[in-house]
């Protein structure tokens, strides 16, 4: 295996991996507005 195909393998992994963390990120954010919406639409608190 040259050096170049391992620098373009961890290139690549680096990128998956930032996609894959900034995908977490929207589905965490989508999950409270879904979250926050639900609880507004049953009366908030009271």
């Amino acid at each position: 295996m040259s050096i170049g195909v391992i620098i373009i393998a961890i290139i690549a992994a680096f990128l998956a991996f930032r996609f894959i963390a900034g995908m977490v990120k929207f589905v965490v954010l989508g999950a409270i507005v879904i979250a926050v919406a639900v609880f507004l639409m049953n009366g908030g608190l009271g």
